[in-house]
């Protein structure tokens, strides 16, 4: 029915990872949003799903062909503090087998109360989970590995927070759930055994290609590595600040995961912070790559027991993994910056450049998206950074560098076009989008999703969508919806 094909490989892990519950049905379930795009890909009938029957489901008062749902349980260290944790208002339906032989968790984020809900109500705001939809999609088409967002659905009840919110529930899609906090409530437990079992299915769903390696959890530690360098490099390149960095938000996928205080930049400061609790600044902006790599040794450390016998060799061979991960994100970082600049080419004195322009930005207070942009098409350039004397001295030195390039001056421009987006999720956009849709009309989000869809469209006239908030509207926060 409607093209599922569920699968429950994470369900046959130790009991200890996971707890048998059902959603807890809403009042009046009604489907806000459904991602027509994603479920094709997934294989899904966007059709059958986009009246009663996908609200229910998605919704949690109807359970899809096949799902045997579970609340998953992990760990982590929010803001530096360890807890357990595990999923307190968020169910596991099961893993969709695609027409691609792809799987993906589909879960229910707000579908009730788990056994780790711990005195919460298991219950989800309609503005955070519409939030998630949009900033998610958003960062798929701008090409950062992501978790999705397949449906958002209204349950028709109040939650409360500070104050009365609509209810809703987002459906969310994910290469899997398995988090650096999951590796924690394993380390918690002290059973190497188990500790094992989850090392294993994590290489075999995430990296098969390691599978076979003579000590898996090490292979594993350097995959991991690897690809959070990646990951946190297009992070920075985009101007994204995820908010929440602990290590239950970390996907040993590479996928960006939760999406609760996050925010893009407007004017360019690595001091940026968006979430209201984050007061000293710990997952700021600038700092995003050192708490990655924070969190990197706390998997780390939850695999000691399996890397070596000699726990003094453990750790060295913890140590010298953790160590590349400066440098693998230095060069993901450093090769991303070169695309921004049109470089099509290396050059030692690069990364001074770049530092240079980063530097102008800072000072001038340039809005960040909106450089990279406009260094994608010359005519954009404002005249007010052509009379200053800092941007047309490292104007000149850019030139130059391009000029010393052999490649015609067409492909550094289009590289640059295709690595400079046009349109992000501007934080007053979706708070506009939010709002209304808050109200019943959809419209506002509708348009907004559209032009976010083609991020690199720089001939595209909507002009509103590229300009930042006023100047008087920066002290922008964000919550974690919880």
């Amino acid at each position: 029915m409607a093209g599922w094909r569920l699968e429950h490989s994470y369900a046959r892990l130790p009991r200890m990872f996971h707890t048998a519950v059902a959603p807890t049905p809403v009042r009046a379930p009604r489907l806000v949003v459904l991602n027509r795009p994603l479920a094709k890909s997934l294989g899904v009938e966007a059709d059958t799903l986009a009246g009663a029957d996908g609200a229910a489901i998605f919704a949690g008062n109807r359970l899809p062909p096949g799902a045997a749902p579970l609340a998953q349980a992990y760990a982590g260290h929010q803001y530096g503090n360890f807890t357990k944790l595990g999923d307190g208002r968020a169910i596991l339906l099961g893993e969709q087998i695609t027409p691609a032989g792809e799987r993906f968790d589909i879960q229910l984020k707000g579908a009730g109360p788990t056994p780790f809900s711990r005195r919460g109500d298991g219950r989800a705001a309609l503005g955070p989970m519409l939030r998630e939809y949009i900033i998610s999609e958003a960062m798929h088409a701008m090409g950062i590995p992501t978790t999705r967002s397949l449906a958002v659905a209204a349950t028709g009840e109040e939650v409360w927070r500070q104050e009365p919110l609509p209810g809703a529930v987002l459906t969310r899609v994910a290469a899997s759930h398995i988090r650096v906090g999951t590796f924690e409530w394993a380390a918690a437990a002290g059973d190497e055994a188990t500790q094992r079992a989850l090392v294993d299915y994590t290489l075999r769903r995430h990296y098969p290609e390691l599978a076979a390696h003579e000590n898996p959890s090490h292979a594993l530690l350097h995959g991991v590595i690897e690809r959070q360098a990646a990951l946190l490099a297009k992070w920075m390149l985009a101007g994204f600040v995820h908010g929440v960095m602990n290590t239950d938000n970390m996907a040993l996928s590479g996928e960006t995961i939760d999406y609760g205080p996050c925010a893009f930049m407007d004017v360019y400061d690595p001091a940026t912070v968006f979430s209201s609790i984050d007061q000293h600044g710990r997952y700021a902006y600038g700092n995003q790559p050192v708490i990655a790599q924070w969190n990197l040794t706390r998997l780390a450390e939850s695999l000691l027991p399996l890397l070596h016998l000699e726990e003094n060799h453990a750790i060295a061979m913890a140590e010298e993994a953790l160590q590349g991960f400066a440098d693998r994100y230095e060069a993901h970082w450093l090769s991303g910056m070169r695309r921004k600049l049109g470089l099509l080419t290396e050059e030692p004195g690069d990364a001074a450049l770049i530092k240079t322009l980063l530097e102008w930005m800072q000072k001038s207070k340039a809005d960040f998206t909106n450089t990279f942009a406009s260094l994608s098409n010359e005519a954009r350039i404002e005249d007010a950074w052509r009379n200053d004397t800092g941007f047309s001295l490292w104007h000149e030195q850019w030139q130059a560098r391009l000029g010393s390039q052999p490649h015609p001056s067409a492909e550094s421009a289009e590289l640059r076009r295709a690595n400079n987006p046009a349109f992000i999720p501007r934080n007053h956009l979706v708070e506009a989008a939010l709002a209304a849709a808050q109200q019943e009309d959809m419209g506002v989000m509708e348009r907004l999703l559209e032009v976010l869809a083609a991020p690199y469209n720089h001939s595209r006239p909507a002009p509103e969508f590229r300009l930042p908030a006023l100047a008087g509207d920066t002290c922008y926060q964000t919550f974690c919806g919880t």
